[in-house]
């Protein structure tokens, strides 16, 4: 599909550099100013500090992968890698259940372009589908 692989690898680098850039400033500020943020209960700042890193490396490793396998061609791989991948992106939000996390303007901004680097990914994904289920059928195929 030529239209993914020319425009579609352009807005995908896009969207990937501003989800990278969003969730890293992001996930790292909840790391190191961990206490700042709203508890849970029953769970310490040194162990919600680590399974932020943990996730940060998880949802990274599945918008690694669905990168390699997109420039690969392998499609529809990539765009469930990227689904995953998204997820880091709308993490940010889970803020919200616990109370209003109380930082300052710029971090508490990152919550939002978390989710709107997710809802890109998503807009992507949905694009990318639409064009990979467009392939027309086989020659001397009948439907």
């Amino acid at each position: 599909m030529e239209v993914l692989r020319n425009r579609g690898l352009t807005a995908l680098r896009l969207i990937l550099t501003f989800t990278l850039l969003t969730t890293t400033l992001h996930y790292a500020h909840n790391v190191i100013r961990a206490a700042d943020y709203p508890q849970v209960e029953g769970i310490s700042v040194g162990m919600a500090a680590t399974l932020v890193v943990v996730a940060y490396v998880l949802f990274t490793t599945f918008g690694v992968l669905g990168y390699r396998d997109y420039l690969r061609g392998r499609y529809w791989r990539a765009l469930a890698f990227l689904m995953v991948f998204s997820l880091s992106g709308l993490a940010s939000l889970g803020h919200f259940l616990i109370a209003v996390p109380r930082i300052p303007a710029f971090w508490f901004a990152t919550i939002y372009t978390d989710v709107a680097a997710a809802l890109l990914l998503w807009a992507f994904v949905t694009w990318a589908a639409a064009k990979l289920n467009r392939v027309p059928a086989a020659a001397g195929s009948h439907t």
